[in-house]
């Protein structure tokens, strides 16, 4: 069963979308049951990533990186998280949040903390998220205050991928209290994880995605240059809107492998058991189940590339980044829900992949913004 097909995938992408098949193979697949049990960091899988060519380089070729295309990174999330989730999200977590300094930021902040990353020295991390608030950007409450030639950050972040791991992370704080302009109060900053008063500590054991890495962390009188301010201050939030756009396609692919994953489960499994002197697939119920499962994956991935379209030539990007997250981590979930239903008691066994699977799915119709919040972004942003 080939489900991850090239014929939606552009020519520019099909190479690097084999090259990370063959990687998924041999380094990913094999590994993820074990990663699983013992909720490891998988190092020694993101250094094989890094020389493999297939971390963090979506960064540009002017920064040491590649400058590989929202289509070519869509295509490598399909065959990562088709083979494991957790180690697909930390392979994809080393460069996050580093597009929007290449974006933004100045020529001295990149060569300094973006280069490191391209040529796989450093690992980044985008710290948006707090401990008390969801989806809402214009809600966060960590502060940069201005003194002197300096910011000074207090507050606290939480699900920070890479807080622990990272060498620096990019920083989402409150610069302003203008209440007629709420979305116009926030920046963005580069932080050293080294820094004085940036803390960090792993978030406890997780159902899902164990082999990725989330911390909490703490930040109190954190100095940073003003330098090290990314593009102008009160910006923050749109330019993270900006970034969320190309980050939501991502996460569509992200549904979209895990998708994947959970039908040939189901396929194998329903074509290889015997119930009541019949083959189980021979079943209607259980043919009308697999049908239903590739006709939403089908739908869902077509959706997905048509996104990647619009949103890599910046039209209507957000409406169909939100559509393209929503339809394939919902895909996700049901194909993994029916996929259960068709291995019955065999499912909820902790070594089986569909039961991981099936854990995983859980995760992204949460993180980038919820699918509600998802909703919201479809219906008000729907070309009139």
């Amino acid at each position: 069963m080939e489900l991850l097909d090239e014929r939606p995938v552009p020519e520019e992408a099909r190479e690097v979308k084999q090259q990370a098949r063959e990687f998924a193979a041999e380094h990913i697949a094999p590994n993820a049951a074990e990663y699983f049990e013992t909720g490891e960091y998988p190092h020694e899988v993101l250094e094989a990533g890094m020389d493999a060519g297939l971390v963090a380089q979506d960064i540009g070729e002017e920064y040491g990186g590649k400058g590989f295309s929202l289509h070519q990174v869509l295509a490598i999330a399909e065959e990562f998280y088709r083979a494991d989730a957790g180690i697909a999200l930390t392979l994809q977590l080393a460069s996050f949040g580093a597009e929007i300094l290449e974006e933004h930021g100045d020529e001295e902040l990149k060569e300094e903390f973006l280069r490191p990353v391209a040529t796989n020295e450093q690992i980044t991390g985008l710290a948006v998220s707090e401990p008390d608030t969801g989806s809402d950007l214009a809600g966060m409450t960590t502060t940069a205050e201005r003194d002197g030639d300096e910011y000074v950050l207090n507050g606290e972040k939480y699900w920070i991928g890479n807080g622990v791991e990272a060498d620096w992370v990019t920083v989402y704080a409150k610069t302003g209290d203008d209440e007629n302009n709420r979305y116009g109060n926030y920046s963005l900053f580069v932080v050293p994880t080294d820094t004085d008063g940036y803390e960090a500590e792993h978030i406890p054991e997780k159902m899902a995605f164990r082999a990725s890495k989330q911390a909490h962390l703490t930040l109190e009188d954190c100095r940073v240059p003003e330098d090290h301010l990314i593009g102008v201050e009160g910006a923050g939030f749109y330019m993270l809107a900006e970034f969320f756009n190309h980050g939501r396609v991502i996460v569509g692919g992200h549904g979209i492998g895990m998708a994947a994953a959970a039908i040939e489960e189901a396929w194998d499994f329903v074509h290889d058991r015997e119930a009541f002197g019949r083959s189980v697939d021979e079943f209607q119920a259980v043919q009308h189940k697999l049908a239903d499962m590739r006709t939403e994956f089908e739908a869902a991935r077509a959706l997905n590339w048509r996104a990647a379209d619009h949103v890599a030539d910046s039209d209507d990007a957000g409406f169909w980044a939100a559509m393209a997250k929503l339809k394939s981590t919902e895909t996700a979930n049901d194909c993994a829900q029916k996929a259960m239903q068709l291995h019955g008691g065999r499912s909820v066994l902790h070594d089986r992949r569909i039961a991981r699977v099936y854990r995983d799915v859980r995760v992204p119709v949460i993180y980038e913004g919820a699918n509600d919040i998802q909703r919201n972004l479809i219906y008000n942003q729907a070309p009139k």
